[in-house]
């Protein structure tokens, strides 16, 4: 595995604490992660974007799309009880449990989620922050207490 010294960059930017931690999980090890069930993401516009999974046998009950820590999460477990009189001959769907977790962008929302023709799929948008307009700060003269030097001057 390659390792990339981020401090250069870390050392110049304010704000940007979990950058080090996207990097890493971008740069690491592919983890021997299942390809079931198979998933495309497509693009939309500049700000839509979909992922549709194919959960064939799966129903809305057996389902669970969430998110946590900036990442979508889907979940599957068939929670229903086979037929007992069925018997099969050949049993090519497979109905296995499953997670998937994608790592989503600060900027971006999951609009919502839609099960059809056993096709699941995940809307999602990225938010486009208006831009900042400069903001002029005014320099004082002499030396400026930092917040704890004037935080203990008015309990003292």
């Amino acid at each position: 595995m390659r390792e990339f010294d981020l401090g250069p960059l870390l050392r110049s930017t304010v704000g940007f604490d979990t950058l080090d931690k996207l990097f890493e999980t971008v740069f690491r090890e592919p983890a021997r992660e299942s390809s079931y069930p198979p998933y495309d993401i497509v693009k939309l516009d500049d700000r839509h974007y979909r992922i549709v999974m194919a959960v064939a046998g799966f129903g809305p009950e057996d389902l669970e799309v969430l998110t946590e820590d900036h990442q979508l999460v889907v979940r599957g477990r068939i929670r229903r009880r086979e037929e007992e009189n069925v018997r099969y001959l050949h049993r090519g769907i497979a109905r296995r449990a499953f997670e998937h977790r994608f790592q989503l962008a600060e900027q971006m929302r999951v609009l919502g989620a839609g099960l059809e023709n056993g096709l699941l799929t995940v809307d999602l948008e990225r938010i486009v922050p208006e831009r900042p307009k400069p903001h002029r700060i005014q320099i004082r003269t002499g030396r400026a207490p930092g917040p704890a030097v004037e935080a203990e001057r008015t309990r003292g």
